[in-house]
């Protein structure tokens, strides 16, 4: 598995599986990420392709202005772009992890056919995203990370 974090080199294209890990991000280093979590599962899985992960390497996310603020924009636009699967996890948290971004991504990807969706059950205000997300897919949310994870992986394996 090759990560490649936020300002690592996107291909142009790729003909290897790839996922994108849409969802929250942490703004402050005392507010915990979801996306470690995915690549452990992913880990245990034996998944053996790009996972673009919208983070900085040592982490520091809290100061997203100016310029780097746009490099990240830029960054992201083009990993969604050119993965072969979104997978978004929406453990929306409204004070520290609200996923404003999240919900716009999400817009625009879910009749992409490549967008995989869940959230925990205790994320509040993610009714309209599971109604979306069932109406243009016809699948239902995943609730379970790993469950979520497995789909994606799935999917590729059938549509290599």
């Amino acid at each position: 598995m090759d990560i490649i974090y936020t300002n690592g080199l996107i291909p142009e294209e790729t003909d290897n599986p790839s996922i994108f890990l849409a969802g929250p991000t942490p703004r402050s280093n005392d507010v915990v990420s979801w996306r470690p979590d995915a690549i452990n599962i992913l880990q245990s899985l034996r998944y053996n392709g790009l996972v673009f992960y919208p983070e900085y390497l040592d982490g520091a996310q809290d100061d997203l202005s100016g310029n780097k603020y746009v490099n990240q924009v830029e960054w992201e636009h083009n990993g969604l772009n050119v993965c072969r699967v979104v997978l978004v996890w929406v453990p929306r948290d409204l004070k520290n992890m609200p996923s404003f971004t999240t919900n716009v991504e999400f817009g625009l990807y879910v009749k992409s056919g490549k967008l995989f969706y869940g959230r925990p059950d205790h994320s509040p205000k993610n009714g309209y995203l599971d109604y979306c997300y069932e109406k243009f897919t016809n699948r239902k949310p995943k609730n379970i990370l790993s469950d979520l994870v497995k789909e994606c992986m799935e999917w590729m394996d059938r549509n290599d």
